[in-house]
């Protein structure tokens, strides 16, 4: 069966692997390899491409063509020439267990419509508009289909349209409750919006059809870690462990895990134990480096080295910019301060070019928050809203000393930490524009909210919230992006306490750009970008304190680590909490800390990390140009 994309004229990867297609099958093998070498620098991400390269491994006999077609398929699964292929090496190798599946997705593959299936391959091959455009033209021609239902919501989750997605998916599983896969694909999705609750019930719903199954059992495992269930998570992913031991992938999540519970040995014997798979070397290195503490000896740096050089080749570029952040790091600890600056920005400028960012957009929209929500906006709407005062909303940018803020006062006997709770970001997102091409709706739609909308919004929040709580009076929400929508939140939560993070211009901006983030912050991959944005949030902030004055506090990170209980005192009676000791012995509190800040936070105040960037002054001009007068606050 075709599953491939029709050619165009103007498409330069379907009217290569025409030619490669032709090479092979007259034999002409080095030329159709050759091809495909440079076709891969291009689209390194093209299963299409990858089952090319196994058919002509296959046919010159090297036993890397097995590799190839299970790289194909991880690409772009509906590939039934390469699951073709798969069951029959499957069954060479006596892995009877994967021959079955391969086979199962054959007949899967085969019993879909033609067009749905030729939409499932341009979706995986990337393109995203035809592959949405086909299967809405089936849906025109047709009407609704399960399959087709569920191919829309992967073009959303590929768009990042989330909430779209798990509309689509829970319609599915209205009209099918055993469509299996699709409730697998609704639980992920509600993992990405950190929903880890109905993410849980759908997994438990799964394992009870099949206990074993590895994809199930690894999505309650993350499931009850985002509930902050950690023993519950680790005997589940040692669980998985051993049914895997092989698997380097399975030794980096438990590390992590490990490391969330400041067991930071353990975890670096997990990371160490990853890097001697050539898969996961590369994030195994860097989840090293993301450990304060750990210290790289000279073969670690010399097999990184390698690494990043053997990473440039075609499809390599997510191992480039790991092992670029990591080497940064592992630089910067031997005072190597050139080659330290030059794999990090290495490192950003190839994570940039992954992204789409608009940095004009995103300015616009902070400016548009202060443009709605006035003073005089705000006070007409003065005491609307959930009058219950339990949050304390910790905001600001990353990297601005936030997560210390929150452990001082997790160590309060009145206050409980949570994590970086997606809730607030979740009701925004519903006031989101549908449609391409027209204005926000939000902030302005806070003008048409009622009194009743308003207080049921914050009720609300608070119902979502309680899953991470276990009975303090108070909880923190330490989402530094919340700053964005402070104004929402007042008129939601007119009682909850607002605490901004501030750290020093050039110290925050360097300490983003020295940092690889797991998702979001596409601002930090580039100093101009990153000055310019950190302007847009000192204007915005600034707005918020002069239309909410006494609302928010301002804590500067220098003030925390130049005078901690001053801070300390400062920031309890801003809460209206008693003063407790154990609030300046933060680092002596358990619990889990799940930020890039968890080492520092189980140390005492670390006073050598203001000025660290000085050290990489002189080559961080256009951050400084971009920052202007802030380059020196």
């Amino acid at each position: 069966m075709q599953t491939d994309a029709s050619a165009t004229p103007e498409d330069p990867l379907q009217i290569g692997l025409a030619r490669v297609r032709e090479l092979r099958n007259r034999g002409a093998l080095d030329a159709a390899t050759a091809l495909l070498g440079e076709l891969s620098s291009d689209f390194p991400s093209s299963g299409l491409l990858w089952q090319e390269r196994a058919l002509c491994l296959q046919l010159q006999g090297d036993a890397a063509a097995g590799a190839a077609f299970r790289r194909a398929v991880e690409l772009n699964d509906t590939l039934v020439e390469s699951w073709l292929a798969l069951v029959e090496l499957f069954r060479v190798a006596g892995q009877e267990a994967e021959a079955q599946h391969a086979s199962a997705c054959i007949a899967k593959l085969r019993s879909l419509p033609s067009a749905l299936l030729q939409a499932s391959s341009l979706l995986n091959e990337g393109r995203v508009d035809e592959a949405e455009a086909q299967v809405r033209d089936y849906f025109h021609r047709h009407g609704p289909h399960l399959d087709a239902l569920r191919l829309l919501a992967q073009v959303r989750i590929k768009r990042d349209v989330l909430d779209d997605a798990e509309l689509l998916l829970e319609e599915v599983l209205e009209k099918s409750p055993e469509y299996h896969d699709a409730r697998s694909e609704l639980a992920g999705v509600l993992m990405q919006r950190r929903r880890y609750l109905p993410a849980l019930m759908h997994a438990r719903q799964l394992l009870q059809i099949d206990p074993r199954n590895r994809l199930w059992r690894g999505l309650y495992a993350d499931a009850v870690n985002g509930l902050g269930e950690y023993d519950e998570a680790l005997r589940a992913y040692r669980d998985l462990q051993a049914d895997m031991p092989d698997d380097a992938n399975m030794r980096i999540t438990i590390g992590h895990a490990l490391r969330n519970q400041g067991d930071s040995a353990a975890a670096i014997a997990e990371f160490q134990a990853a890097t001697a798979a050539p898969d996961t070397a590369a994030e195994a290195f860097l989840s090293l480096a993301n450990v304060k503490s750990y210290r790289f000896g000279d073969e670690e740096l010399m097999t990184m080295r390698r690494l990043e050089a053997e990473a440039a080749a075609p499809g390599r570029l997510t191992d480039r910019y790991q092992l670029c952040f990591a080497l940064g790091k592992a630089l910067e600890e031997r005072r190597e301060y050139e080659e330290s600056f030059r794999y990090y920005a290495r490192g950003n400028a190839l994570k940039r070019s992954e992204l789409v960012y608009k940095s004009d957009v995103t300015e616009r929209n902070l400016r548009l928050q202060a443009t709605v929500c006035t003073a005089e906006f705000l006070a007409a709407r003065e005491g609307l809203g959930c009058p219950r005062p339990d949050p304390i909303f910790i905001v600001g940018l990353p990297r601005s000393g936030s997560t210390l803020i929150e452990q001082i006062l997790s160590s309060h006997s009145q206050v409980e930490g949570t994590l970086e709770l997606p809730e607030i970001p979740r009701l925004v997102q519903q006031f989101r524009t549908r449609k391409a091409g027209e204005p926000p709706r939000y902030p302005g739609v806070l003008a048409e909210l009622s009194t009743e909308e308003l207080r049921r919004m914050g009720e609300i929040y608070l119902e979502e919230t309680g899953v991470y709580r276990q009975g303090a009076p108070f909880f923190i929400d330490k989402m530094p992006g919340n700053f964005h929508d402070i104004g929402f939140i007042h008129l939601i939560l007119p009682n909850a306490k607002i605490i901004e993070a501030r750290r020093e211009a050039m110290a925050c901006c360097f300490g983003n750009f020295k940092q690889l983030f797991a998702n979001g912050q596409k601002f930090t991959y580039d100093l101009t970008e990153m000055g310019h944005y950190y302007r847009g949030y000192i204007e915005l902030m600034e707005h918020w304190h002069r239309a909410l004055p006494g609302k928010i506090l301002r804590v500067q990170h220098s003030d925390v680590v130049q005078d901690l209980e001053g801070s300390v005192r400062r920031i309890l009676e801003f809460c209206g909490l008693e003063f407790e000791p154990a609030c300046l012995e933060y680092y002596k509190t358990d619990r889990v800390v799940r930020t890039l800040s968890a080492d520092q936070v189980r140390r005492p105040i670390y006073r050598e990390g203001l000025d660290q960037w000085r050290h990489y002054e002189p080559w961080l001009g256009p951050l400084k140009a971009a920052l202007g007068p802030l380059a020196e606050t």
